[in-house]
């Protein structure tokens, strides 16, 4: 099914997807997630059986794991309406990969097919979803920047819909982040398979973020948001990166 025949995702409850990183590194971005939409009337579920959607398996060539892990998914969020996931990486591997993992296996892929449609990237859902572009979020003079996650930018043409967002929020004023679509070099398991190239692609994001005349970056992407903040802090450098719903819940709260 392609993107652009997918059913609406308005007045549907939505399923949320966590993802590995946000569960067990920033559990509050998925509170500040679940507070935007909630203020937005969007009745939110949580099922309690999802783990992980497969991506390090899938992207190590160890497609076996990868089906194992995403036919969890896929029974986790098999009475799903719409699945909501603040991570452009985790929802790119749900909407492009999960049907191609399963093309032998018709069963399971009319499911992952069927998945596919109804997945959204947080702000994706938001704005090209719901239709919503302001939140009615507001903050001090803050100027912001972002970091387009390659998974996200690339495969889901996100990014705009963040600037719609953030560019809503009064107060704010948006600025350019240098190299804003250059891969941070987390890459998943790139950085652990080539340290020297992903750290010095890395070394090039942190010299733009220091460089920028912004009060806070922020990005869509857990995964970036890590490797980022780790650059920065073993730089001894005081800014650090945010994600894009805490900010946005940052300014519900105000």
């Amino acid at each position: 099914m392609s993107d652009d025949i997918r059913p609406s995702p308005k007045h549907k409850p939505v399923s949320l997807f966590i993802t590995c990183i946000l569960d067990m590194v920033y559990p509050q971005t998925g509170v500040s997630v679940v507070e935007i939409l909630e203020k937005l009337g969007v009745e939110v579920r949580f099922p309690l059986n999802q783990t992980c959607c497969g991506q390090p398996a899938f992207n190590s060539g160890f497609w076996e794991d990868a089906k194992q892990v995403a036919r969890q998914f896929l029974t986790a969020f098999a009475d799903a309406e719409v699945i909501v996931c603040p991570s452009g990486s985790c929802a790119s591997m749900v909407r492009h990969y999960y049907p191609g993992l399963f093309k032998d296996d018709p069963a399971w892929r009319e499911r992952a097919v069927w998945a596919a449609s109804i997945t959204w990237e947080f702000t994706e859902y938001l704005v090209d979803g719901l239709g919503v572009t302001d939140i009615g979020a507001k903050l001090p003079p803050t100027k912001v920047a972002f970091h387009h996650a390659c998974h996200g930018y690339r495969l889901l043409k996100l990014g705009s819909q963040a600037q719609a967002l953030v560019g809503a929020v009064e107060g704010v004023e948006i600025v350019d982040l240098a190299g804003a679509d250059q891969c941070c070099g987390f890459g998943g398991l790139f950085a652990v398979k080539m340290p020297e190239i992903s750290g010095a692609m890395l070394d090039d994001k942190v010299k733009n973020i220091n460089a920028c005349d912004a009060d806070v970056i922020i990005t869509g992407d857990s995964s970036c948001l890590t490797q980022m903040n780790g650059g920065l802090s073993r730089q001894d450098s005081p800014r650090r990166v945010k994600h894009i719903a805490d900010l946005l819940a940052e300014g519900l709260r105000k």
